[in-house]
């Protein structure tokens, strides 16, 4: 008896850690109905300064002033790495890059709810959540227009959708970037508005590589020549 009492203790704290991760979506929205949710404005008081200071000196390195008027972010894949650009006038400029801290599914396109795909494609920003299980989120407008006109041809009513750019290091089809770089992504983005951002994901970086093709989808084809093209723009300073 008293054995199995030691493994069902043992049971019980060996599962809090992987409650605490991977339950978040169940037990975060808990307790912010007990402590109550914050708003935009109150996140930007809390991490406000330090974000823009970490963010400042790679800003003023690229010769770019702060707060920029516009910014990209290039997400690719296979890399696990997130660059975030802005521009002098016309003319792009490679700020930094982030290390993505898990992303899951492998390479290629979002199909359906459910595929745990990251999507592939050039997207923007829907909203931003201040009260995200995973920390802060910004959520992309995935499915996208072209996203949408291809499940339909194909029959796919339920191409997915909730896909975010977000914090902590765990993902099921959103791109985890942990705490410290959604903060500055969030703060960022705040300063200029997301009608100002776009997102570009690919499967692998299109500035060296073909990307190919290998779902015998056509509209596949299509989609990597955009996102080539797309990538195509930022070639300067990397």
């Amino acid at each position: 008896m008293r054995n199995i009492r030691l493994i069902i203790l043992i049971l019980i704290f060996s599962t809090i850690p992987l409650a605490y991760v991977y339950g978040r979506s169940i037990w975060v929205p808990v307790y912010q109905q007990i402590a109550g949710k914050r708003s935009v404005d109150d996140v930007v008081k809390i991490y406000g300064a330090e974000a823009e200071e970490r963010l400042k000196p790679y800003f003023d390195k690229a010769g770019v002033s702060y707060p920029p008027s516009k910014i990209t972010l290039l997400a690719i894949k296979s890399e696990k790495k997130l660059e975030l650009w802005s521009n002098v006038g016309e003319v792009p400029k490679f700020i930094r890059s982030y290390p993505i801290k898990a992303a899951s599914g492998v390479l290629g396109p979002k199909i359906r709810e459910g595929d745990k795909q990251v999507p592939e494609g050039i997207y923007e920003l829907d909203y931003l959540n201040p009260n995200s299980s995973y920390h802060l989120s910004m959520k992309l407008n995935y499915p996208n227009a072209f996203d949408r006109k291809y499940a339909s041809v194909e029959g796919r009513d339920q191409p997915g959708t909730n896909i975010f750019i977000h914090g902590k290091s765990v993902s099921i089809g959103c791109l985890a970037m942990g705490d410290d770089t959604i903060e500055e992504l969030f703060v960022l983005v705040t300063d200029i508005g997301r009608a100002n951002v776009k997102v570009a994901i690919a499967p692998n970086d299109p500035r060296m590589v073909d990307l190919r093709n290998d779902t015998g989808k056509e509209w596949v084809s299509s989609l990597y020549k955009e996102i080539t093209k797309f990538f195509g723009r930022y070639t300067n300073d990397v």
